[in-house]
């Protein structure tokens, strides 16, 4: 099964357990009156339109390249992202909401050993789901699952805490007990939000992925080939699930066409041994120049003009900017 279609089988689980969970809440919101658990079940609804948020855009971006879209669907999933995050910080805004009028009006409770049974049931669920999609958006690449399991795994904090909020009253008969909790981890919410709308703008505006490219530096420089010369201008994009990468291989000038190539196949072999299919890797080859005989160490150059002083070793500074002019400027 390809990751487009496994993206999107796990993202109907989602929805489907956002449904049942809301039910679920409900339930407890009905034979408990408590205003704290009623809030939970409000995000819930947020829980519920994400997901299907979030199923339709993996529905979208698993759509093959077309002419309009050669690169493909993948950006959807930084838009519903986007949305995703808006509504997750929505939901802090009205846990926050309801918890204050609670604190001045605050609600008799009834069965409230249930409604705690319920809630918990509830967040270990989500937890449980929140995990897996969490794992598997970053083993995808999908930042639409990501934002899914982060939202799942946020309600949880907060379905915990409106818990905790409920044992306290239990025991204490504190009625502001849960509110304050509730606020605190409306908090934390917020947050959560914040962060993975953040991470959606840097998709949509090309942001450069840093830790991606630390990874890809690293691989490279321990699997370097005597007749890589030189690795420059290197950009990635990410679309959804896909990433596409290219850059510039320097190879010897005296190469033909087909040996050219076979250094291309072997970095394309390379990075799709580390970071599997959802690389898509497109490498011009250049020839190297005079000036390139100084950082080039291939042993038994029969066309070496100047003496070899030092290997650049690839770094994330150095492999992003244009080192051919450079190198030919000093």
């Amino acid at each position: 099964m390809n990751t487009a279609r496994q993206n999107f089988k796990i993202q109907k689980y989602i929805a489907g357990i956002s449904i049942v969970l809301f039910f679920v809440k409900l339930a407890a919101w009905y034979i408990t009156h408590s205003v704290a658990i009623l809030t939970d079940a409000l995000e819930s609804v947020v829980n519920v339109v994400a997901g299907l948020i979030g199923l339709y855009s993996l529905y979208v971006s698993g759509k093959p390249k077309d002419s309009d879209h050669p690169y493909g669907h993948g950006k959807v999933e930084f838009i519903s992202a986007a949305i995703e995050g808006v509504l997750i910080g929505i939901a802090g805004i009205l846990v926050i909401k309801e918890a204050v009028l609670n604190l001045y009006h605050p609600h008799e409770i009834h069965l409230i050993d249930y409604g705690i049974y319920l809630v918990v049931f509830t967040a270990v669920v989500n937890y449980i789901a929140g995990s897996v999609c969490v794992k598997q958006g970053k083993k995808n690449n999908s930042l639409a699952l990501i934002a899914s399991g982060k939202h799942l795994i946020a309600d949880t904090y907060t379905t915990l805490g409106i818990a905790l909020g409920l044992v306290l009253l239990f025991f204490s008969h504190i009625v502001w007990i849960d509110s304050v909790v509730a606020i605190v981890f409306a908090f934390m919410i917020l947050y959560t939000g914040y962060k993975i709308v953040r991470s959606s703008v840097a998709g949509i505006m090309d942001e450069a992925d840093e830790e991606l490219i630390e990874k890809l530096v690293i691989v490279l420089n321990e699997h370097r080939k005597e007749n890589w010369v030189d690795l420059h201008n290197l950009r990635i994009i990410k679309y959804g699930s896909k990433i596409h990468l290219d850059c510039h291989l320097t190879v010897p000038w005296f190469l033909n066409v087909h040996e050219a190539h076979k250094e291309i196949d072997a970095l394309s072999a390379l990075v799709s041994i580390h970071f599997g299919n959802a690389v898509e890797l497109f490498v011009h080859s250049d020839g190297c120049l005079d000036f390139s005989c100084a950082i080039c160490d291939k042993k038994d150059c029969s066309v070496r003009q100047h003496p070899f002083e030092r290997k650049i070793e690839w770094s994330i500074e150095n492999i992003s900017t244009d080192k051919k002019h450079q190198l030919s400027t000093k």
